[in-house]
């Protein structure tokens, strides 16, 4: 058998289908060390050891067993010629790796075996490939699908949890405004109870023949009670010796300007109260004269809860829409 005959004969040396004069003769070259059989072999038992996994068993038929046996009688058993010792005479051992071909029908049934074998593996392993490439991309979406519903369900609970929060949050507001509105009944009811009592002490001071409350006995109550805003007042660089308060009351809307140690207006000029919102705007006007260290100023201004600062300033007289002379009070919120 020449090198090219013997490397055909490998796929089916892999998958056991050679007749034994062709099985010794490729074992033989094999154990001469021909490097490219020997890596061709190996590559073949592997599809090959992965064959049976893509082939469906099928059980031969009932009859083949004995057209078989009755095919090997006894006469053909014993014609066939014993196998001859390997002799190391000169020349004979090519015969012992390379042995006559027996028949052609021999040859042509090996190859046609051999074709079949190599297809049965070719079709095994394409088989075999396709399932492990399947399974492979399977475990792959599978596991996707499993991370994004474990990432779906830690969103979930931190939702749960937020809303959670929440409501123990409105919970909590919703105890505290109805405390609010609690207090600011009493607040309401306290007031009520204390315009009554202030009405009733001025009709009595009227009956008696008292003075009338003056805007400075105003003043002294409003210092009395808690619940009246206070703003105080400083003097600038123009009168570093002056301050001021300024005191507002939520019922009537109304605020206190006590202002003490401001310098007397010059030429006729005038104090003004600013309200500084967005821009200033003009609360009102008072005037020093000489000699007088102190003045009150009695003004509304329903807008003074949203005021960010307050100042007074030196203007022409009458006053002007926004401040032009020099700040001698300012407060500090």
């Amino acid at each position: 058998m020449t090198h090219e005959e013997l490397e055909d004969a490998v796929p089916l040396y892999a998958v056991g289908a050679l007749e034994r004069v062709e099985r010794q003769a490729l074992e033989a070259h094999l154990l001469s060390g021909c490097a490219s059989c020997h890596q061709a072999l190996k590559e073949y038992q592997s599809v090959a050891a992965v064959l049976p996994f893509g082939l469906k068993s099928t059980a031969p038929p009932r009859a083949l067993k004995a057209k078989i046996m009755a095919a090997r009688t006894p006469a053909s058993v014993a014609a066939e010629p014993a196998p001859k010792a390997p002799s190391l005479e000169p020349g004979e051992w090519m015969n012992h790796l390379f042995p006559p071909e027996t028949s052609a029908r021999t040859r042509s049934l090996g190859w046609a075996l051999g074709f079949a074998a190599l297809a049965a593996v070719a079709v095994g392993g394409y088989l075999a490939w396709t399932s492990y490439t399947r399974l492979a991309d399977d475990t792959a979406k599978l596991a996707q699908l499993e991370a994004q519903a474990a990432a779906a369900g830690s969103k979930l609970a931190a939702l749960q949890q937020q809303l959670a929060e929440r409501d123990k949050s409105l919970l909590q507001l919703r105890d505290e405004l109805q405390q609010r509105m609690l207090e600011a009944n009493e607040l309401r009811d306290q007031l009520i109870q204390r315009e009554a009592e202030l009405e009733d002490t001025r009709v009595q001071l009227t009956q008696r023949g008292g003075r009338p409350r003056t805007p400075h006995d105003e003043l002294a109550a409003l210092l009395r009670m808690p619940d009246v805003k206070a703003v105080s007042l400083t003097g600038t660089d123009m009168a570093k010796g002056a301050s001021g308060v300024l005191l507002y009351d939520d019922r009537t809307h109304k605020v206190w300007l006590y202002s003490v140690n401001l310098p007397e207006c010059p030429n006729g000029t005038t104090y003004q109260l600013w309200a500084i919102q967005d821009k200033p705007v003009s609360v009102g006007m008072f005037h020093m004269d000489s000699g007088e260290t102190a003045h009150l100023l009695v003004k509304q201004l329903p807008t003074f809860l949203s005021a960010k600062k307050f100042a007074v300033s030196l203007e022409p007289p009458g006053g002007r829409p926004q401040p032009t002379g020099p700040l001698y009070l300012v407060s500090h919120s």
